[in-house]
């Protein structure tokens, strides 16, 4: 499997995890079950879910300083998983580059939002990418 699918994966768990506000083992397991998930997939679903699960409130603030007049709990939820999970990864894994997190998920969100989302989160992730990297 790629890291592609993989991160397609772990934010679809991020996605439920914003509506339940719960992790759920149940869910994380039928995303893993399928036998083409490597154990190398595995962690990164699992690192990222649990990254983002473990510091939601931070990478919500990280998220609101870089939005002008949005309330991260009013944005479109497609749009603030994908933010959610590209944060996460810009902010707390090394091995990953942030210009990739920011492509990677942009990929995400034409394929699971609107139209006009992935200008909305481009922009978004733009101004966290400048924060993070003072």
């Amino acid at each position: 499997m790629s890291r592609r699918v993989a991160r397609d994966r772990a934010y679809k768990l991020v996605f439920e995890y914003l509506f339940t506000k719960e992790r759920s083992d149940v869910t994380y397991d039928i995303v893993c079950v399928d036998p083409s998930v490597t154990e190398e997939d595995k962690q990164y679903i699992d690192r990222v879910y649990r990254g983002v699960t473990d510091n939601y409130d931070k990478l919500i603030e990280l998220i609101s300083s870089c939005t002008t007049a949005f309330n991260p709990e009013r944005i479109f939820k497609p749009d603030l998983a994908a933010l959610l999970v590209a944060a996460y990864e810009m902010k707390y894994m090394d091995d990953i580059p942030m210009p990739v997190s920011v492509s990677e998920v942009l990929e995400l969100v034409k394929s699971y939002s609107t139209e006009k989302s992935a200008a909305f989160v481009n922009g978004v992730l733009a101004g966290v990418y400048k924060k993070l990297k003072e």
